[in-house]
């Protein structure tokens, strides 16, 4: 069975991301409109599912494709971007000047955003999340996309290939509208 994960399109990146509620760009929609075709024209994936982050501009990349494909949607909470607290969907430059060098890849292990999580947090929420998701749908016929984001498809793939998750490197970097898959056994 393999599990396709995929990045939503591309957003609003004049806003601080993580639990932003921003929607996809008219880009990120023709991202994902291109994406879609691909999965519903290629042989062999045998789609049975889309699962997906409940953040908007995830949930509207997984309707896209369920529309092209006819699969149904399933929301996963779980699977958030990073929780970014009082920062999420903030200006850009609003950020820089109420928050000067507060930036993911220079936190501490424990330090977390103001009212969000720590990179020590947000990993063990992926890495519950993970594990639980692998036992939902072990033994299922059919393979399965999960919808989510750049941090936490790093972190899956952290996990899957056995190297020590940090906020200071993205060892599996992965644009916009990209789908991997990992063979679960």
């Amino acid at each position: 069975m393999i599990c396709y994960l995929i990045r939503h399109g591309k957003d609003d990146d004049s806003v601080r991301g993580g639990w932003s509620n921003a929607p996809l760009t008219a880009e990120g929609i023709g991202q994902v409109h291109r994406l879609s075709k691909k999965i519903l024209l290629s042989d062999g994936m045998d789609i049975g599912a889309i699962y997906t982050s409940d953040l908007p501009r995830a949930k509207q990349t997984a309707q896209i494709i369920s529309s092209a494909i006819s699969v149904p949607v399933i929301e996963l909470p779980q699977f958030r971007e990073v929780n970014n607290g009082v920062l999420a969907g903030m200006k850009n430059q609003m950020a820089d000047e109420q928050y000067p060098g507060l930036y993911w890849s220079t936190f501490g292990w424990e330090q977390a955003y103001p009212g969000g999580e720590s990179p020590c947090a947000f990993y063990n929420r992926i890495a519950d999340a993970w594990h639980c998701f692998q036992q939902k749908i072990r033994g299922v016929e059919h393979n399965v996309i999960l919808v989510t984001h750049g941090g936490v498809i790093n972190a899956i793939q952290c996990i899957e290939h056995g190297i020590a998750y940090s906020n200071k490197t993205n060892p599996f970097p992965i644009r916009n509208a990209e789908m991997i898959g990992v063979s679960l056994q």
